[in-house]
């Protein structure tokens, strides 16, 4: 291992959630292999090829391991994996495990020149790639610039799709004696994972994660959410290589024993035909994948389902439309989750109450110390640090707990900026605490267009035009003015055909009480909103396309 990877957290704080039974204190392979002794022909992914039993994945996950130990890497290297949902992401993510490597996920389609940032930063010798994923060649496409990243020595390309010269086989890999590696046993507090944040820093942000922190703290998050104690079934909309998606390998799996239910690529349509199939127990997206299926079940409604136990939403704010609809659409509690690769994370649990209530904002839930313990801090007096804010009081959401990640790769400038000396993250989210316990998240300190010097929340005004009749779905956006600085932008996905106008949501905007400063100037009404390859909605996307369409203007 050559790249830096230090725990933030004190030690002893650290320990004392493995010692009092918060974290299993065990690595994520070890934590894996218990559930399949103890239930060997359990299922473990339904994909595009079919069910995987817990002992036939086993095999194909020491298989890996043995093969990659053959290629040199060793425990503490970081690994890059740019696979699409299925078995073969959930090998590569155990098999590292095994090896006491550290893997690096990130979603297919991102560009080759993102996926080269993240290997070089993270020092990565080796990089797992999809030949082939729906016009996308990774893995030919990082061997084409090796030569910019001194410390990869590796590109495995997985198939479907002609292997590139020069790199391994993914087939031959798992051609190895399963029997001629012994796991290793990495310290659980050791790094596991590399989480990728599509935050606001100008190149993603990247956050190391431990054994513990993984199947500790976010398994208890997900322990929350299920019933009984029984094994959960996931279906997983979002890309495993997402920040959200890192509850699936390390929690369903390895700490719960769960199945994982996976589409190589989200269509509402794919998505409602594994829910009729595969009966999962959580479906987990964003709100534009929710509203599309939705969407489709108003079209066409022939899906009958069993209702799962959640609907776990997170990624970007719900809006209560949203919420209700899906509701009475799949029968169950939709959770509202909140949540972030830096160390955040809570949500509304298994009930059916409004995500907004009184007040500004969305409410969040009560933090789990489990899982976070969550605080609204302000800066101390004389500018001296943080201190925590009176109930009620606005300030900045900080958060530390069983899943507080180590620290940032290869960034202390980002350490300095979002971690305090105790090892709180700074969120960078504007909240408050309410009497009863419930945080309620208000804004974000750097997500905001600033028009002629004042600061607009996008956020607060998507929320409040999501309330309109006419409105789908919507992301604000800041389009660059030349007099202004920047302008407000609303792109809208108009519900049942509708068109609505810039005047008429400006209306509904003075009828809810959102300052006229805050009214969006433009509008650009489209069909669907694009796509982040994390399934997060394209914010950057929308933006050029204001800028090159001309939007309709007041």
């Amino acid at each position: 291992m050559t790249v830096l990877l230090h725990d933030l957290l004190p030690a002893e704080l650290r320990r004392s959630w493995a010692v009092d039974g918060t974290c299993p204190d065990l690595d994520l392979y070890s934590l894996y292999r218990s559930h399949q002794i103890a239930d060997p022909h359990r299922t473990s992914v339904i994909d595009a090829k079919g069910a995987l039993c817990y002992t036939a994945l086993d095999r194909k996950v020491r298989c890996l391991a043995a093969g990659l130990s053959g290629l040199g890497i060793r425990p503490g290297d970081v690994v890059g994996v740019q696979l699409p949902n299925g078995r073969n992401t959930v090998i590569a993510e155990l098999g590292l495990a095994a090896l006491g490597a550290i893997a690096l996920p990130f979603p297919t389609g991102r560009g080759d020149r993102e996926a080269v940032s993240l290997l070089a930063r993270s020092e990565a010798v080796a990089v797992i790639a999809a030949a082939d994923h729906r016009g996308n060649h990774h893995a030919a496409d990082l061997l084409a610039r090796a030569g910019e990243l001194p410390h990869l020595l590796t590109v495995v390309a997985v198939g479907p799709g002609a292997i590139p010269e020069g790199a391994v086989p993914w087939a031959e890999l798992l051609r190895s004696d399963p029997t001629a590696y012994v796991p290793a046993r990495p310290d659980p507090d050791a790094a596991a994972r590399i989480l990728v944040s599509s935050g606001s820093e100008a190149e993603p942000k990247m956050v190391a994660y431990s054994h513990n922190a993984l199947a500790g703290g976010r398994g208890n998050f997900l322990a929350s959410l299920m019933k009984d104690g029984e094994p959960p079934r996931c279906l997983f909309l979002v890309p495993l290589g997402s920040a959200f998606g890192s509850s699936g390998t390390a929690v369903a799996l390895a700490r719960h024993g769960g199945t994982l239910v996976l589409l190589d690529h989200f269509t509402p349509e794919g998505a409602l035909d594994a829910l009729v199939a595969h009966r999962p127990t959580h479906v987990l997206g964003v709100p534009t994948m929710i509203r599309m299926m939705l969407d489709r079940l108003a079209e066409r409604g022939r899906w009958e389902f069993t209702a799962p136990t959640a609907l776990v939403v997170g990624g970007s704010p719900l809006d209560e439309a949203t919420a209700e609809e899906a509701r009475r659409a799949f029968g169950c509690p939709v959770v509202n989750l909140y949540g972030s690769a830096d160390g955040v994370n809570c949500h509304t649990g298994l009930v059916n109450e409004p995500v907004r209530g009184e007040g500004p904002g969305v409410l969040a839930g009560r933090p789990d110390r489990r899982v976070a313990d969550i605080r609204i801090a302000v800066p101390g007096r004389d500018g001296d640090g943080m201190q925590e804010a009176p109930r009620g009081s606005v300030g900045e959401i900080v958060a530390r707990g069983p899943m507080t990640p180590l620290c940032y790769v290869a960034a202390p400038e980002l350490d300095a900026r979002y971690r305090t000396a105790d090892g709180w993250v700074r969120t960078g989210d504007l909240g408050r605490m309410e009497e009863d316990g419930t945080l309620r998240i208000v804004g974000r300190l750097k997500d905001v267009v600033i028009r002629g010097g004042a600061n607009i929340s996008p956020a607060e005004v998507e929320l409040e035009l999501a309330t309109h009749p006419d409105v789908r779905d919507v992301v604000c956006v800041g389009v660059p003015d030349p007099l202004m600085g920047e302008r407000l932008a609303a792109c809208v996905v108009p519900r049942g055909g509708k068109r609505p106008a810039l005047g008429e949501l400006s209306a509904h905007l003075d009828a809810r009480g959102l300052e006229r400063r805050k009214h969006p100037e433009l509008l650009l009404l489209v069909d669907e909103l694009p796509l982040t390859p994390a399934g997060k909605p394209d914010r950057n996307a929308l933006r050029e396309r204001c800028a090159a369409t001309e939007p309709l203007a007041v």
